[in-house]
């Protein structure tokens, strides 16, 4: 993939959908990133490549705190044996989406927030049923597919899209 300019005109992935990159350069307005109308609209102050970056980056962060949580919520009523909501933590992980440590925080990478939510629910359900089963032995993908019979199917999908949702 060709690296990202960070200029008008490029697309960029929210919830499995692409949106245009829309660069307002305004000094002496805050600078922000709104969507609007199938645009992602940044404003900044000066015409810098790596600031443009950085308010992208930490509004997908915000996003995928919010999603995330969302999700987990929504997807914990399948999962009868997770007696207590996990804590979810945000981390860039480069060759990961997630992972559940021994003592059950979920680490989710928070550009996973640029793929569909059938995606995003797989990982957040894969993490969850590592709470029950530590491993990837025969019983961790029974329980995964009693919570989610057509996983394979978007984890496919994140796999394909993998690359560019990873682009910088």
């Amino acid at each position: 993939t060709i690296p990202r300019e960070y200029v008008s005109g490029e697309s960029h992935f929210y919830l499995g959908r692409r949106y245009l990159l829309k660069v307002y350069y305004q000094p002496n307005s805050a600078e922000t990133v709104r969507m609007s109308r199938g645009y992602l609209e940044v404003s900044v102050q000066k015409r810098h490549v790596i600031r443009i970056q950085k308010l992208l980056d930490l509004w997908y962060f915000t996003r995928a705190q919010k999603v995330f949580q969302a999700r987990l919520t929504a997807l914990l009523p399948i999962t009868i044996w997770v007696k207590n909501p996990p804590f979810i933590k945000l981390q860039v992980m480069q060759t990961q989406w997630g992972n559940c440590s021994p003592k059950g925080m979920i680490t989710l990478n928070p550009y996973l927030v640029k793929a569909p939510r059938e995606c995003i629910d797989y990982v957040i359900l894969h993490e969850l049923c590592h709470l029950k089963e530590h491993n990837h032995k025969p019983a961790f993908w029974s329980l995964l597919d009693r919570a989610m019979p057509d996983w394979a199917r978007h984890k496919a999908r994140l796999d394909t899209m993998a690359e560019l949702i990873l682009q910088k």
